[in-house]
């Protein structure tokens, strides 16, 4: 029983060192990682690696299961670390997390919302960790709906298929949650993401300078625009 721990640890931590040379080598070859490449660096034959992960493809989905997580987890310490009844700033704590997240790990961001792998297919057990930020997000929009904090919209109805939709997330996340406000939830979400990538992959270089003050004053517009008191 002991040799059986020590050889689980030993490959637990096998696998963490393989990691994090994968981690680095995604700073210099984006997801164009090379099992080659990463058993060089680690100082092994490269067929040892193949004891730990069977493919460049196993490997590169441990490395988006752990971005995902550490992504979600952020979001959700900060989060939890506002009272429960100031939901705007529950929603700025989530949205100030994911960019300060994404700043921090670019390549580990790239990862998972930059361009697709090529050829690369990601397993669905990729899914429940890709959804732990928006479950946060949906969190904030039920407790506000159950309290009758959320403002009233009058967008036109949804198209009957993107209703669907709509209500297979709300169900999921959010079920107390009214459908257009659900959309202008997800809008945000969505424009959240979209800004990040803007600031991270160069494109508001040279036009927006105050990013701090232009990315909080976006935020903030997006809560009022889902309906979030402010």
């Amino acid at each position: 029983m002991k040799a059986n721990s020590i050889r689980a640890r030993v490959r637990a931590e096998m696998t963490d060192e393989i990691k994090e040379i994968a981690r680095r080598h995604l700073a210099t070859d984006g997801a164009n990682l090379s099992l080659r490449a990463v058993a060089r660096d680690l100082g092994v034959v490269s067929s040892a690696i193949y004891r730990y992960f069977a493919s460049r493809d196993e490997l590169l989905t441990a490395l988006i299961l752990d971005a995902y997580n550490a992504l979600g987890g952020f979001a959700e310490e900060a989060e939890a670390a506002v009272p429960r009844d100031a939901y705007t700033d529950r929603w700025l704590a989530v949205a100030g997390a994911v960019r300060d997240w994404a700043l921090a790990r670019p390549h580990e961001y790239a990862l998972i919302y930059g361009s697709p792998v090529p050829g690369y297919r990601a397993p669905e057990d990729t899914v429940a960790p890709a959804t732990r930020g928006v479950r946060v997000l949906g969190g904030i929009l039920q407790d506000a709906a159950v309290a009758g904090a959320l403002a009233p919209n009058d967008d036109p109805p949804l198209p009957p298929a993107s209703a669907e939709d709509v209500a297979r997330i709300s169900e999921a996340i959010a079920p107390d949650v009214p459908p257009t406000t659900m959309v202008r939830g997800l809008s945000a979400w969505v424009a959240l993401f979209g800004q990040v990538s803007f600031e991270l992959f160069g494109q508001l270089r040279n036009t927006i300078n105050h990013r701090d003050e232009f990315f909080a004053h976006q935020m903030r517009a997006h809560a009022r625009y889902i309906g979030l008191p402010t």
